[in-house]
């Protein structure tokens, strides 16, 4: 029922899966068990035969579906989803739209020849041109069973989790952390909607973390377990699995930016100042791809100090129009006592700025004069860092080398490639222009690996 364009009933989703069950129903090993069971006999019956082609169509009709304002699962979750998530309503309509318009024929065409050097190497035994040379074809196969432990920070990778291990022709569960399945479950559902037979070979549930009889349950049958989580959780599964199953563990990763001289002309400075403003408002800076500091370097027109006055210009706008939304007392709290501790900073500093909301701590821009990388507080708390050169940057930036998982770039087009080369032999996984931050294409190496290629085996068939 929709009163004034705005819904208003409960979700009253279809008990498809376990996490649609209501918060009272008991969860045991057995209903696990079962549940994984049920979905490999359904993989078998209506996946494991399926071309790629059809799925790569179904799954570019249901983001197409997502597109449209009046899909009934998106009005669902722009209407629940901020009081399930945090976010507000028009950081999920973009996230959605960011996310789900990079389903096209030719983007999944695309990963799938990178990933496996043939577009239909899922569906049967096929050689590429160097193969044919050599006599040689190969047949990639999916798991049967795929288990995803998934993060409750934001949906994004555990909708990219569901697509590939549809394209694996693997039986998929999903244990989502306690209070954060809605995002992923409504798009199960479009997929259920949509193929109820393929949506009969996903499963989600949520359930808190320590419960080691229905964990045990979960992972006695799968092939292979995706997790994504803090370094501590993916250790903890790690010991639960045994030696035949393939673990692939995402831990925590963070990223930076490098704003070069060439790229802080009068004319230029401001679209990057926009860009980096939608890099810190994009899920509100809570995922991996998220900005905590922008080494911004001296010599340019627009000055280190005025690129961080910009930002915080566009942070303005930018809550207008895609605020933030509420966080919890304990978030606010850390942010006012950060923020209080650099008043006093630049009370007595020179080259300490501070740029703030007013009445909220919706966004905070903090400039400093020091290269050593910072951690924001995320929630759009965001350092600027004045520096010589991209040297100074990576030094100070040394002590998280190996958690990092995207460097976003402005320059010039001359160094746009130097700098790319040198980032990469640094550490760096990916590296992007500014603005570009938290959407990477669907070809993206997640944390420098192979996205599709990971949860496949191969077998080379010699003619």
């Amino acid at each position: 029922m929709f009163i004034e364009g705005r819904l208003i009933t409960a979700m009253h989703l279809p008990h498809y899966f376990i996490a649609d069950l209501p918060p009272e129903a008991v969860l045991s090993p057995g209903l696990i068990v079962e549940a994984c069971q049920s979905l490999q006999r359904n993989r078998q019956k209506y996946l494991a035969a399926r071309s790629t082609q059809s799925l790569v169509e179904l799954l570019c009709g249901v983001a197409g579906d997502w597109m449209q304002p009046e899909f009934r699962l998106r009005r669902i979750a722009l209407e629940q989803g901020p009081g399930e998530t945090g976010f507000s309503r028009a950081t999920i309509a973009k996230g959605l739209d960011e996310f789900f318009r990079r389903f096209t024929p030719e983007n999944f065409h695309a990963l799938l020849v990178q990933e496996l050097g043939h577009v239909r190497r899922l569906d049967g035994i096929v050689s590429t041109g160097p193969e044919e040379v050599h006599c040689r074809a190969a047949l990639a196969l999916g798991p049967g069973l795929l288990v995803h432990v998934a993060a409750g920070n934001l949906p994004n990778p555990a909708w990219m989790s569901l697509v590939l291990g549809i394209l694996t022709r693997s039986a998929q569960f999903m244990k989502c952390a306690s209070g954060s399945s809605l995002l992923p479950r409504l798009f199960a559902h479009s997929i259920y909607e949509a193929d109820p037979k393929l949506g009969a070979c996903l499963e989600l549930a949520e359930w808190r973390g320590g419960r080691e009889d229905l964990e045990t349950a979960l992972f006695s049958g799968a092939d292979c377990v995706t997790a994504t989580g803090s370094d501590e959780t993916l250790a903890s599964i790690r010991v639960q699995l045994s030696g035949h199953t393939r673990f692939l563990g995402y831990g925590h990763r963070l990223s930076f930016a490098f704003v070069a001289r060439g790229a802080l002309s009068r004319a230029q400075g401001p679209r990057v100042a926009a860009g980096a403003a939608a890099d810190v408002a994009a899920w509100n800076q809570l995922g991996c791809l998220s900005p905590h500091t922008f080494y911004v370097q001296h010599g340019g027109e627009v000055t280190p100090e005025r690129f961080a006055e910009l930002l915080a210009q566009e942070l303005i706008g930018l809550e207008g129009s895609e605020p933030r939304g509420v966080v919890p007392a304990e978030t606010a709290a850390r942010i006012a006592a950060l923020r209080g501790i650099y008043e006093v900073r630049a009370a007595h500093r020179p080259d300490t700025r501070l740029w703030m909301s007013r009445d909220t701590t919706a966004w905070t821009v903090v400039l400093e004069n020091e290269p050593l990388f910072q951690l924001s507080c995320l929630h759009r708390f965001i350092h600027v860092r004045a520096v010589d050169d991209i040297t100074a940057a990576l030094e100070g930036a040394d002590a998280v080398r190996h958690q990092v998982s995207t460097v976003g770039v402005a320059a010039s087009e001359e160094q746009q490639r130097e700098l790319g080369a040198l980032l990469a032999r640094w550490g760096a996984a990916r590296v992007c222009p500014i603005g570009r931050m938290q959407t990477p294409p669907l070809t993206w190496r997640h944390d420098g690996r192979p996205a599709l290629g990971d949860l496949i085996r191969w077998t080379d068939v010699e003619i």
